[in-house]
């Protein structure tokens, strides 16, 4: 009797884990994606209030998300020496000190170091959230887990610019800014406080039960470099649709509130795609769902420009679904191929790829637009991603079963 009210405790104690963790990881992701996302409401305030011109704002709009890409293998590095609660809370803690240091900056100096302060921070998020989620989700659950937790972010991206935004209507911004760093202080000292403390003991013991885990072995060791080379063509593809999409509409004789529905559409299918193709890819597998929504994102591409408006509109959230969706999977697949100790510093290594394939990206392909025109720019942008299809194959070995 004894033995068994242990397994119920044990359970629900389990249970309770896996709900604290998810509630962390997800509430700092959309907390985090929004911070990243507010900047672009703050544009023309900080033009206005800073004499700014288009370069600066440049710098501006780049210094945030740079610094996250850059020290997100280092924030990777520091949690497995302190921890992921200590490394996690810190950051957002630091990420909203960014945010209240920027609502008091004098000038425009003061609010790219703010800027600097808060990418530190925000650079915590990815591989430590997502590392926590792999750790509480074992197994299959962890590709369904880490798409909620994909999700999360696009919630955030909606969420704070819009509170953000009305906040702005009664109040002044510097106020306003204080107030939403002083969130990110607050939501970091709850991350310390609920974050689960997970041994290494019981995550290699979940690991070493997880349905369609690969063992430690040889083919390891190419399979996490094959998934990352996929992960950076599928970001590269996702930016130079969109930096392409606004000219297309144009084309088709799109006026500017047009543009920005299409825009919409095609963020609220990707959001629901992060979500539902998590699901298929835990159903199907890696490999299928890579070659689902992969295969579809180039033929939708090309199909886009021949189309008339009303049809190009109907069309877009459906490639919102692909291009996102592959996403959730890739970003599932890495507890397979890398041991529990290293899950963060994979994740740093995943996030820092692709989120740096984003920001090249638009600069490539617009070479590439700038040559040969928009329609020949996206006949590529449609080739390139097919390139995933391959790739994908040779996971079969490690992902046998995925």
């Amino acid at each position: 009797m004894s033995v068994a009210g242990g397994e119920v405790l044990g359970t629900a104690t389990s249970r309770r884990e896996e709900r604290r963790a998810a509630g962390v990881a997800c509430g700092a992701h959309a907390l985090h994606d929004g911070y990243t996302d507010l900047i672009i409401v703050m544009l023309p305030i900080w033009q206005a209030e800073f004499g700014l011109g288009y370069a600066e704002l440049g710098l501006v709009r780049g210094l945030f998300g740079g610094t996250m890409a850059a020290f997100q293998i280092p924030s990777g590095l520091l949690a497995e020496r302190l921890g992921t609660p200590a490394v996690l809370a810190l950051g957002t803690a630091l990420a909203g000190t960014g945010y209240c240091l920027a609502g008091a900056s004098a000038g425009f100096a003061l609010l790219l170091v703010a800027l600097i302060i808060g990418g530190f921070g925000a650079s915590t998020q990815h591989p430590l959230a997502s590392a926590l989620m792999a750790r509480a989700f074992a197994g299959a659950r962890s590709m369904k887990a880490l798409g909620t937790y994909n999700f999360a972010g696009d919630i955030g991206k909606m969420t704070v610019p819009a509170f953000v935004s009305l906040l702005l209507v009664v109040l002044p911004w510097r106020p306003v800014l204080a107030l939403i760093g002083a969130c990110g202080l607050v939501a970091g000292a709850a991350i310390y406080l609920l974050t689960p403390r997970y041994s290494m003991e019981q995550a290699t013991a979940a690991q070493d039960v997880a349905p369609g885990g690969a063992p430690p072995g040889a083919r390891r060791r190419f399979a996490f470099p094959i998934l990352l080379s996929i992960g950076v063509l599928d970001s590269a593809t996702r930016m130079g649709f969109l930096l392409f999409l606004p000219f297309v509409l144009t084309a088709k004789g799109a006026s500017l509130p047009t543009v920005g529905l299409a825009l919409t559409l095609v963020f609220a299918g990707g959001a629901a795609g992060k979500l539902v193709c998590a699901f298929i890819g835990a159903r199907i597998g890696t490999i299928a769902t890579v070659w689902l929504t992969e295969g579809l994102t180039a033929a939708m591409i090309v199909a886009l420009p021949p189309l008339p408006l009303e049809a190009a509109l109907i069309l877009l959230p459906l490639i919102g679904i692909a291009l996102n969706g592959t996403s959730s999977v890739l970003y599932g697949s890495v507890p397979d191929l890398v041991s529990p100790e290293w899950r963060a510093r994979a994740f740093s290594i995943f996030y820092t790829g692709t989120i740096g394939a984003g920001a090249l990206a638009p600069a490539l392909y617009g070479i590439v637009g700038d040559v040969l025109g928009v329609p020949a720019a996206l006949l590529i942008v449609a080739g390139v991603v097919t390139l995933t299809l391959p790739l994908s194959l040779a996971l079969r070995p490690p992902l046998a079963g995925r």
